[in-house]
């Protein structure tokens, strides 16, 4: 009881304390952010001298209010480490940290933004921060966690979409209902495979269970990322704080009521696939008659398989399989579909047990069919994708409890209704029954709705996520919940004003980038001094005002991607499937989920985003560093501090070989020079030189080490490096240098990004 009464004591205080910090200035509980999107007047300040662009307007206005005063600009190295990280997540070479410095133009700064924004690596960056919000995944979870072989096309996808600054809009409408909105598309279609990256358990009995757990998926998860909204919360009764009712969830849902998973339609375009078709077409006239003898032994075998291993399964499901294909309806499509995977494995076992008759007659039909294969074309690739099914689509219904087994009203597709009306027409008239066509497009109808110039919260939200990553922390602190519960906003005209900016300027996202990055408020040093900053540390401790910048540490795949960069084996291909890293042996020998490194081992030494991402097993050094569990939208990740973190830098396998490589590297790189191995290894490390006080520690260390290493094993082998040592070198003097790189990877400075 006690605890309730401090959760809901908790919970009251929050609502006040954020109703007393909009009320100020009209943002009030049941207005912003559900309002039309209008962009606000920028506002005039006094110290005019530091305001770069209108971001700065608005936070100086805050500040000064306060009486309180931004910080000092940031060092030019200090800067350059920040905003290459930020826009790309890998540190900048020394070449480039050369140019910036002995540039002294006044635009020095502005084209380094440029240059990043323009780098592939940039997509690679923000996919990336993307592909948590929607809970990318490689593979399926629950127990088997089985591989959907081409989940990598939609991940792609999005790398593809921020380097190419696809508009904002049309990159929600494409993974919305892009097969409906451009059909001719094959990004588009690949796009759609947002709508596939629910988690499905294969080995399940009740099919329509998870029918309806695969739906509240999507449509909490479609809530979460373009609302900001816990839809989810109104599953199974009216949102608690929020003006969400759980009609306004299942009318959401109807939206998605219709899809059936699509496995095998090819993201080409128009003219390959004509071409592709046209030559099947001559392969299936010439092998008709073959194909016919195989279909009806095909036909005996699955009969025989579905009576076997669906005998389990829930009676709707039982009854969909052993419904002609061409007869099923839409819901009877959608459990065979999410069912498929367990029965179709049932196929090939009992192909691979015929004997007698039926063996010789089905291997001399394989053998007559594989002399047609010259004449076969090749398989166009396949995409993870959805489709509306045809005839009419299946009823939603409110749910007692969100229980599917206790239907209540039926709901008609729509939208939550507190965001108010649309100028757009929400849904066309339904199709007939008898109609082959597909059926409405509820989801076109929705994707045009998230689009509306005006909306209340795609654009919104969309910027505050943008703003988090740059700055440390969201404009709205909970970028998944704008609603009661989530954290009041810090600068709401702010946020409108950018959100109003993407819409202007034809929703790109690398124009509101640049409006971000090269702003005096970004520039700020995140130095502070106690004795000279005292009024701003008791005004804005939190420094939620923006006086300073924040130190951020370093995200796990841009830690890992580092260590890789700095040592030189990252590898930089970028696409297609995803690679297989070398797991620890502890690991390949102790987890059901260990998977076979890749024979290429070129593919172990790639980003982290193209690594393999297994839900039920996550790289350690990755999973160590906060890496989200890829089963639930994640809009913020933890940022915890613990032992496992350190041990992993200490004595990880990956650091100790990223070490050992670096250092050969630098020291093939310095022929010897204890002065150039060390100024070299602290601007890549650091983006900085080392001050003369560093330099001499260094050497004190590297000498403190060769003696230390020397006295431990006389007989060191030169081999220690993976590059041989300069002969000047002696070869314990060799494994003092890997120390010292050891022991820069596992600084703050190079954990931290200032």
């Amino acid at each position: 009881m006690f605890h309730l009464r401090a959760v809901w004591l908790s919970a009251l205080l929050s609502i006040t304390w954020s109703l007393a910090a909009w009320g100020e200035e009209g943002f009030r509980r049941g207005e912003w952010p559900f309002t039309p999107l209008r962009q606000p007047d920028v506002p005039e300040t006094r110290d005019d001298a530091w305001v770069i662009n209108p971001v700065d307007s608005f936070v100086l206005a805050e500040l000064e209010k306060k009486g309180l005063e931004p910080n000092d600009a940031a060092d030019r190295a200090t800067l350059l480490r920040r905003v290459t990280f930020d826009l790309t997540g890998l540190p900048p070479t020394i070449a480039e940290i050369h140019a910036f410095l002995t540039d002294k133009s006044p635009q020095a700064y502005e084209h380094v933004v440029d240059r990043l924004l323009n780098s592939p690596r940039f997509g690679e960056r923000w996919a990336r921060h993307w592909l948590d919000v929607v809970r990318f995944a490689d593979t399926a979870g629950f127990k088997i966690d089985f591989l959907r072989p081409d989940a990598y096309r939609y991940r792609d996808y999005v790398v593809d979409a921020f380097n190419d600054d696809l508009p904002f809009n049309r990159f929600v409408q494409q993974q919305i209902a892009g097969d409906e909105l451009e059909p001719g598309n094959p990004d588009s279609l690949v796009a759609t495979g947002m709508l596939r990256l629910y988690a499905e358990e294969s080995t399940a009995a009740d099919f329509q269970k998870m029918r309806q757990d695969i739906l509240d998926d999507i449509t909490e998860t479609a809530g979460l990322t373009f609302l900001g909204l816990t839809m989810g919360c109104a599953k199974c009764h009216d949102h608690k704080f929020d003006p969400i009712q759980q009609t306004d969830f299942y009318r959401m849902q109807a939206c998605f009521a219709g899809i059936v998973p699509r496995d095998d339609r090819p993201p080409v375009e128009p003219e390959a696939l004509a071409n592709y078709q046209r030559q099947l077409k001559v392969w299936e006239e010439a092998t008709a008659a073959i194909r016919h003898q195989i279909d009806e032994m095909m036909a005996r075998i699955e009969a025989d398989n579905v009576e076997a291993n669906t005998v389990a399964y829930d009676k709707d499901t039982q009854i969909a399989w052993r419904t002609p294909a061409a007869q099923r309806t839409t819901r009877q499509k959608q459990l065979v579909a999410f069912s498929f995977k367990y029965v179709n494995a049932g196929i090939a076992r009992r192909i691979r047990k015929l004997d007698g008759e039926d063996k010789r007659k089905w291997d001399e039909l394989q053998a007559h069919l594989a002399q047609f294969d010259p004449i076969k074309p090749f398989p166009l690739p396949t995409s993870m994708s959805v489709q509306e099914g045809t005839g009419p689509i299946p009823e939603t219904h409110v749910l007692d409890t969100g229980d599917y087994r206790k239907p209540e009203e039926e709901v008609k597709p729509g939208f939550p209704e507190f965001l108010g009306q649309s100028e757009v027409t929400p849904f066309v008239e339904p199709t007939p029954p008898e109609a082959t066509q597909p059926s409405p497009r509820r989801r076109s109808s929705l994707a045009r709705w998230l689009t509306l110039p005006d909306h209340p919260l795609t654009a919104r939200v969309m910027i505050n996520r943008l703003w988090q990553h740059h700055f440390g922390r969201g404009i709205v602190e909970t970028p998944n919940d704008f609603g009661a519960m989530g954290e009041a906003p810090t600068h709401p005209k702010l946020l409108d004003w950018l959100s109003s900016e993407l819409v202007e300027r034809q929703w790109s996202l690398k124009e509101i980038h640049r409006l971000m990055v090269t702003s005096a408020t970004y520039r700020q040093s995140s130095e502070i001094e106690p004795a000279e900053d005292l009024d701003e540390l008791k005004s804005d401790p939190e420094n939620k005002l923006l006086w300073h910048a924040n130190r951020v540490r370093l995200e796990a795949e841009p830690l890992r991607d580092s260590l890789l960069f700095l040592s030189g084996q990252l590898n930089p291909t970028m696409g297609g499937p995803s690679g297989y890293p070398l797991l620890a042996t502890a690991v390949r020998e102790n987890s059901a989920y260990a998977w076979k490194p890749d024979p290429n081992e070129a593919q172990h030494y790639r980003r982290s985003l193209y690594c393999f991402q297994k839900r039920n097993l996550r790289l350690p050094l990755l999973a160590a560093f906060d890496q989200p569990d890829m089963y639930m939208s994640c809009g913020l990740r933890s940022n915890t501090l613990t032992p496992t973190q350190s041990l992993a830098l200490l004595n990880g396998d990956q650091t100790l070989a990223a070490s050992r490589h670096w250092a050969g590297k630098l020291l093939g790189e310095s022929l010897g020079s204890e002065t150039v191995f060390i100024k070299t290894a602290w601007l890549e490390a650091y983006g900085r030189e080392p001050t003369d006080d560093e330099v001499e520690l260094a050497r004190g260390f590297l000498s403190d080490q060769a003696n230390r290493i020397y006295d431990q094993d006389k007989n060191l082998p030169a081999t220690a490096l993976p590059q041989p040592c300069p002969s000047c070198l002696e070869p314990q003097y060799a494994g003092a240098f890997v120390d010292m790189c050891h022991a820069l990877l596992n600084s703050s400075e190079f954990l931290f990004v200032d």
